[in-house]
């Protein structure tokens, strides 16, 4: 599903010249749940923004889904992501303005999909992350684990082939941290990719495969048997 190929990333000011991701070749297959780890600024986060075409590299190649789109424009990047990619950010990344049901039901918006079948599936998946109850709540009338509850509802209500989540536990306490790592474990097992950069090495190890960073390379790569988390 993913591949780079000497993938690098380089951010020029008039002074300096910074190499934030070297010659970084990684293979993801689909259905994998891939850890991403490493030190504050070794690149975790940098990648993952080049996975999800958020940005463009400076040289190697990107395929995904056997698609070498490293040279793509905004427009065809775009395209890609509202049809393959769900985003989930330790900043919840909602909309104020928007209600519960409203903020899970965007990505269809974009994708146009007809009115009915998008009312099936948002209530579909808020039936599944137990927040119909909330359907009608403004993201600040939530806890952070009710808010990242729906940010990872809007992540996979158009059913992504791949989630990429960016500390995904990052503000939240441990018990709703639990709690989220329990529901990318199951889109998982459902068969969803799941990408996620984490600094808990607990949560990395819901992964099957943990990539880690250093100065901007893959120093490492650690494959685990599979463990069942209570």
């Amino acid at each position: 599903m993913i591949k780079t190929v000497n993938l690098k990333k380089l951010y020029t000011t008039e002074d300096v010249e910074t190499t934030a991701l070297n010659r970084v070749n990684i293979d993801i297959g689909e259905g994998e749940f891939v850890a991403i780890m490493g030190p504050s600024g070794c690149g975790k986060s940098t990648l993952l923004n080049i996975l999800g075409l958020l940005d463009n590299p400076s040289g190697g190649e990107y395929h995904l889904l056997d698609t070498e789109v490293s040279r793509h424009t905004e427009r065809q990047r775009a395209g890609l992501r509202k049809n393959n990619i769900g985003f989930v950010f330790q900043s919840f990344n909602l909309i104020d303005e928007l209600t519960v049901y409203e903020n899970i039901e965007l990505p269809l918006l974009y994708l146009k999909t007809p009115s009915a079948k998008r009312k099936l599936r948002v209530h579909e998946v808020m039936e599944k992350m137990e927040m119909v109850p909330r359907k009608n709540h403004f993201p600040q009338q939530l806890s952070g684990g009710q808010q990242q509850r729906v940010a990872v509802a809007r992540a996979v209500v158009a059913e992504p082939k791949l989630i990429l989540a960016d500390e995904p536990t990052g503000n939240l306490d441990s018990s709703h941290g639990d709690e989220v790592m329990g529901i990318l474990s199951g889109l998982n097992e459902a068969g969803t990719t799941i990408v996620m950069v984490t600094h808990s090495p607990d949560y990395a190890s819901f992964a099957r495969r943990t990539i880690n960073l250093f100065d901007g390379q893959v120093v490492t790569e650690d494959i685990r048997s599979k463990r069942s988390h209570a």
